[in-house]
């Protein structure tokens, strides 16, 4: 079966694929046999080599590849001297071909010849997986789906006489097809994020509110697919096995970060409908609360003064969510966090889906054999300590606060045609008037002067966000450091600067999507991840480039080069791809 995206788009075909096998028991001499085909075509020794050796361990009446994507010229030498070559067949097959190559390598996956461990999945496996080199897939979609997308092959039952001639044939069943999948994925959408990512360490996913389906979600750097389908060489799955930014990850899923400051949603929502606070309560903020003997700091050393609701999550005081820990405890925070999608490995197909991590007191006794801690909570509260969350749950996160519903993701648009059922979901039941004040203060965060998502906003009144930056730490800071000044992000080595985070829905007035951002060490979720989440949110509400009257003035002139950059690496980097979409 082929896999489309939403609008029909090609991600995973077949293409034709010309080879040569043989059958050992018809062949007879084979080494003789072998020897008269490479007179007529250039065997890789490599190659050879290796069929030889699949060979011995199939089964005799196996066909077996020994050459592998010839030209129609072989096929045609082999085919006219077909007498002296018994047991050899040029046979027309096909192969798997991936023509975004890197836009869907994490979500669709692979397929690549048949192994050991793929057998195992089956009591009685199919007997085209005996075959050597039959294609199976290995992760993502192709894994999860690979029985209906392999469909099934056909038989036929003959009559032979004593020195195996067939005389006739008794009964045959015809093979079906495997079923076409189609993605909830936009193919454009997604090809943009994968170009403006560019090589950052990074992933975005970008959420429909209407069903749940996932309009695109991407992991950075990538690879190419079809490297796999053949099997790839050892030299270049190295240099992928090597890169620190590790490209074999899918981020989106596979990955769990500290949330850093977009968890301050969680533990505002649980103290609001626990009743122990309301929008228009202060806390004072020096720049650090004393707790248990330890001193936990703000990020903004010199304190924020009183602090409500709303200018704690516009302008991300830390202190305000310690004091709000201490008053709502670990259990409230720990059942609202699983409330708005977080701890929850959400029913995808792609491969290595993470749970996450939502920390409560008999999470503690069970895994680390110790009591929890007031210092827990604290930390908890502010989305660091043992809190972790994947870019997929954090856009879950948003797109509940946003509608008030249990939204839930969805990959699979249909199966031959027949659509999935939506994951609109039902009402959470939590009180309406709670959202709005989150709502209204992530507003605040992208849209008032002081918020931290100012730099990013979006011009265009019709399609303003709400959002909220988050930045995780990945180091500890010690006190000798704080006493001199914390080093600047922008001074270490790239594998200890703080994660960025950044998640919005939009527009404000009318949500029609949730958007979730995170970058690698990149230094703050402002900075490194605030610009990017506006630049896909902006692609997803326009299925395009937007004008820049979308952006502030200030930042035309940059977003019109970014523009057309992007548009020149998406044509040169990937044509085929391009054409297609």
């Amino acid at each position: 079966g082929q896999i489309f995206d939403r609008n029909g788009l090609i991600v995973a075909e077949n293409e034709p694929s010309y080879r040569i096998t043989i059958v050992r028991e018809d062949a007879g001499d084979v080494a003789d046999v072998i020897a008269r085909l490479s007179n007529l075509v250039e065997l890789d020794e490599d190659e050879l080599n290796r069929a030889l050796a699949e060979m011995k361990r199939s089964a005799p009446f196996l066909p077996v590849t020994v050459a592998d994507r010839v030209s129609w010229e072989d096929i045609s030498r082999v085919a006219v001297n077909a007498p002296a070559l018994p047991g050899v067949t040029p046979e027309v097959g096909l192969s798997r071909h991936y023509p975004m190559t890197t836009a869907f390598s994490h979500v669709v996956g692979y397929v690549s010849p048949v192994r050991e461990a793929n057998l195992s999945r089956y009591e009685d496996p199919d007997p085209l997986l005996r075959i050597p080199r039959f294609q199976f897939g290995q992760i993502g979609v192709e894994s999860k789906y690979e029985d209906i997308l392999r469909g099934r092959a056909g038989a036929k039952r003959v009559e032979v006489n004593a020195v195996g001639r067939v005389m006739r044939e008794l009964d045959r069943r015809e093979g079906e097809a495997g079923a076409d999948l189609q993605l909830t994925i936009d193919g454009r959408l997604q090809d943009y994020v994968r170009a403006r990512l560019g090589e950052e360490s990074a992933s975005v996913v970008v959420m429909d509110l209407e069903h749940g389906d996932i309009l695109a979600i991407s992991s950075s750097p990538a690879y190419d697919p079809n490297k796999f389908v053949r099997g790839i060489s050892s030299a270049d799955y190295g240099v992928l096995r090597d890169n620190d930014h590790r490209p074999l990850a899918s981020k989106t899923v596979q990955d769990a970060y500290p949330p850093g400051s977009t968890f301050k949603m969680v533990t505002a929502m649980a103290a609001l409908n626990a009743g122990i606070i309301g929008p228009e309560e202060t806390v004072w903020c020096p720049g650090h609360l004393d707790v248990g003997g330890r001193r936990f700091h703000c990020w903004k050393r010199a304190g924020h003064g009183h602090m409500n609701l709303e200018t704690s999550l516009r302008e991300s005081c830390d202190v305000y969510y310690y004091d709000l820990a201490l008053k709502v405890g670990i259990e409230n925070i720990a059942e609202m966090s699983r409330k708005l999608g977080l701890g929850i490995a959400h029913d995808v197909p792609m491969s290595a889906v993470t749970s996450g991590l939502i920390p409560d007191k008999a999470w503690k006794r069970r895994e680390r054999g110790a009591e929890w801690v007031i210092g827990d909570t604290v930390n908890s509260a502010i989305g660091q300590g043992f809190v972790l969350t994947s870019p997929l749950q954090q856009a879950v996160m948003t797109a509940r606060l946003a509608i008030g519903r249990n939204i839930a993701p969805r990959l699979i648009k249909s199966i031959d045609g027949v659509e999935t059922p939506s994951m609109a979901g039902e009402s959470l039941g939590l009180n309406e008037n709670h959202l709005r004040w989150i709502r209204r203060a992530m507003f605040a965060v992208s849209n008032n002067r002081r918020g931290t998502g100012y730099g990013s906003r979006i011009a265009d009144e019709a399609y303003r966000m709400a959002g909220k930056s988050g930045t995780s730490q990945v180091r500890n800071i010690s006190a000798a450091e704080r006493a001199r000044g914390v080093i600047n992000n922008r001074d270490l080595p790239w594998n200890r600067r703080d994660h960025g985070l950044f998640v919005n829905f939009a527009p404000y007035e009318n949500p029609k999507i949730a958007v979730s951002v995170v970058v690698e060490h990149g230094g703050g979720g402002s900075s490194a991840a605030a610009p990017i989440n506006r630049d896909v949110t902006l692609q997803a509400l326009f299925k395009g480039d937007p004008p820049l009257s979308a952006y502030p003035s200030g930042d035309h002139a940059r977003i019109k080069a970014q523009q057309e950059r992007i548009s020149r690496e998406r044509q040169t980097r990937d044509p085929e791809g391009t054409s297609r979409a």
